[in-house]
């Protein structure tokens, strides 16, 4: 089915105001931070300054700020960190930290995907997502710990709450493995947001990989209706 493009589509996927979007909201996740620290958060105030700084990533590397994230993965990014930040239950708190863990592991997919010749098919996109958001988990776990031991914080209260947190990065990581395929890969047209050769370059690579995924399909029906 073909998508329909309206102004505001057409608004949206325009390189220059995707790239104001994702700069506007990198600027609000250094407010975040700041506002963090202030409040002495200072291991979450560090998360939300490596999540900003994972998402300028394309920027400093091709010398262009036009060289911007999806802003939707950013937006993705920035409401779990926001949530968590203005959270007051220990619930509310702690499935902010799920999601912002996820929400990292889906820029790091969504870089790969848009920025490098990485090519991934649709089941293994899904699952890279979370098997990179169960390992993000298991860095943040560690880093918690840490600040336990040298900063006398008490983020790890019992082993069985941290497996428990894994089960639900675990599962959380498989919904943004879906929104990865589904949204990023599927629906979000990512190469009109780029400039110059980057967007032509991304157009390439995914007319190819349409094309050698419908030729395999025809073989395989081809092979079945040769068979007796």
């Amino acid at each position: 089915m073909a998508r329909r493009a309206g102004t505001l589509d057409r608004v949206v996927e325009d390189e220059r105001v995707n790239a104001g979007l994702g700069w506007a909201l990198v600027a609000f996740l250094a407010l975040v931070a700041v506002e963090e620290v202030l409040d002495g958060h200072l291991l979450w105030a560090g998360f939300t300054v490596f999540v900003a700084g994972i998402a300028l990533v394309p920027s400093i590397s091709h010398r262009d700020w036009t060289v911007m994230l999806p802003w939707e993965v950013l937006a993705l990014s920035a409401l779990p960190i926001l949530g968590r930040a203005l959270a007051n239950e220990v619930f509310a708190s702690q499935a902010a930290t799920y999601l912002s863990v996820a929400a990292l592991a889906l820029i790091v997919a969504v870089e790969l995907h848009v920025f490098t010749p990485v090519e991934m098919t649709y089941w293994f996109a899904v699952l890279f997502v979370v098997v990179a958001t169960i390992a993000t988990a298991g860095v943040w776990a560690v880093v918690q710990w840490l600040s336990d031991v040298y900063l006398g914080t008490a983020f790890i209260r019992s082993e069985e709450r941290l497996m428990w947190d894994f089960v639900a990065a675990t599962i959380i990581g498989g919904m943004a493995g879906v929104v990865f395929e589904w949204y990023f890969r599927r629906f979000a047209r990512v190469e009109t947001r780029l400039p110059g050769d980057h967007g032509k370059s991304l157009e390439r690579d995914e007319t190819g990989q349409n094309e050698a995924g419908r030729s395999e399909r025809g073989q395989n029906e081809t092979g079945r209706g040769e068979q007796p």
